[in-house]
């Protein structure tokens, strides 16, 4: 029988980069790009919070929640770039990656939190957006290994690295 704790570092696949967003200048929209280049100190390069928050290189959002937060908001379908997040990660439980490491191409990310939906929730998927979003806003990571990501990437999860 394993213990608890061994079953946290137990995923049964790989999960995969199914979408990538920046935006360039503040309050401005997401571009989509293809390919992202990430630094150590710097974040996402090109991206409006890049030097910023150490904490909050990178925003990951899973893909699977997106047609629930469409649901919610009575959608049928809904844009990763409404919700403003740098990366939509399909195949595997965001929320279990906390205290985890996750490679993607050759850059390591360090998970950091929960990414808390904001205000402007309400305003991009009207009345009732902020709530539809609680528990689906994804999570932070910082940049512990800098290099390329790209759309199609694997998504390799780490053994536990935080006590």
């Amino acid at each position: 029988m394993q213990n608890i704790k061994d079953l946290f570092d137990v995923f049964p696949q790989a999960g995969r980069v199914e979408w990538i967003g920046i935006r360039p200048e503040r309050r401005e929209s997401m571009e989509v790009v293809e390919t992202i280049a990430v630094s150590e100190k710097k974040g996402i390069l090109g991206d409006h919070y890049s030097g910023q928050s150490g904490n909050r290189h990178v925003t990951l959002i899973q893909a699977e929640h997106l047609p629930v937060v469409a649901a919610l908001t009575g959608r049928d379908t809904l844009d990763p770039a409404v919700l403003r997040r740098n990366i939509t990660i399909s195949g595997l439980n965001l929320l279990a990656l906390k205290d985890h490491e996750i490679q993607i191409g050759d850059v390591v990310l360090q998970i950091t939190g929960l990414c808390h939906p904001c205000s402007k929730m309400e305003t991009a998927l009207g009345p009732g957006g902020y709530n539809a979003m609680r528990g689906h806003g994804g999570l932070t990571a910082k940049v512990v290994k800098g290099g390329i990501i790209q759309v199609g990437d694997a998504v390799v999860v780490s053994p536990t690295v935080i006590a």
